[in-house]
């Protein structure tokens, strides 16, 4: 049962952080400044599903991790800590202050700097999460081993 909230968590939490950055990415190529707002509005709420995403994702991952050994669950655990941090540091507070700037009208240097600062650490989570994913799903079965290749 574990396993499975684990997984689910997992999957939840990467499916709005891509959801996050794919609405971010369209708002800002299509939109206008009050489509970038409701965005950026939207994706402070969107945090009231993806903290608590995370935070069952993490506990359940430490509490499973610790029964298990190998190359697979020893590369998930030096992953999280810097998709953490990466999400607590730069993340969330670039999340606010954006959407405070958006709010406000206010697009200028400051929000297009942040702006790529947080879309990219949402992508580098994005692939570090899917590394994350594809390799539970090897260590339960689900995805088999890749193979070492031979020269030919």
């Amino acid at each position: 049962m574990k396993r499975r909230i684990h997984g689910i968590a997992g999957v939840i939490g990467f499916a709005v952080i891509a959801i996050f950055w794919t609405s971010t990415v369209i708002s800002e190529l299509f939109g206008s400044h009050a489509d970038i707002a409701m965005v950026k509005t939207n994706i402070l709420w969107g945090m009231l599903i993806l903290i608590p995403a995370l935070a069952v994702a993490g506990a359940s991952g430490m509490s499973l991790g610790r029964m298990r050994k190998g190359v697979l669950a020893a590369r998930k655990k030096k992953r999280m800590p810097f998709i953490a941090m990466n999400g607590l540091l730069i993340l969330v507070p670039s999340a606010v202050f954006l959407a405070i700037r958006a709010n406000h009208g206010v697009y200028d240097g400051w929000f297009y700097g942040v702006q790529a600062i947080e879309l990219t650490a949402g992508a580098v989570n994005l692939w570090l999460m899917g590394l994350n994913i594809r390799d539970g799903f090897r260590m339960s079965g689900r995805f088999p081993r890749s193979r070492p290749r031979h020269a030919a």
